[in-house]
């Protein structure tokens, strides 16, 4: 079984080795995949944030701006402050590499959504961050777990999940 997965995430286009990280939020040994699934403009709008590793955002949204797609990354929800805005390149199938004016980067994989666009885990090879998102700041319990089983899937230490809201 776990043969066919590897086989199944080389061919896909989306497996990537994944460099090592500090912060042990994910076993970096593990593939990692971003969905086929991805849409752009089935993803575009809010987002919250259900479930996290404490990075402390809250909502999500992808925008377009003069400069193009950017990923809006607020601390509160319904950013009040307009929350950070990270431009995006796409660099594949719901992979992206977000940049600050100020040179900070990192990059945001779109690891898996459900066929209603209502659920989606997003994260990266590295690590550093895992969230769970919804549409919805309550409901859709199944979905939640199923976003729980991406993140353990693709390495993550789930034990480290915030509690779900």
């Amino acid at each position: 079984m776990k043969r066919a997965l590897w086989a199944l995430a080389l061919l896909a286009g989306c497996s990537a080795p994944a460099p090592e990280t500090a912060k042990g939020l994910r076993d970096t040994k593990a593939l990692i995949g971003a969905t086929s699934r991805y849409d752009a403009a089935r993803f575009k709008g809010a987002w919250v944030v259900r479930d996290s590793f404490g990075d402390g955002v809250a909502q999500v949204a992808l925008v377009e701006t003069t400069k193009g797609p950017a990923f809006q990354l607020c601390a509160q929800t319904g950013c009040p402050d307009g929350g950070t805005l990270w431009l995006a390149q796409q660099q594949g199938q719901g992979r992206y590499a977000l940049s600050l004016a100020d040179g900070t980067t990192r990059a945001l994989w779109v690891l898996w959504v459900d066929e209603g666009f209502r659920t989606a885990v997003v994260g990266n090879p590295a690590g550093d961050f895992g969230w769970i998102l919804d549409r919805s700041a309550t409901g859709g319990a199944d979905r939640i777990a199923a976003a729980r089983e991406i993140l353990d899937f693709n390495g993550y230490d789930t034990g480290q999940l915030g509690m779900p809201r």
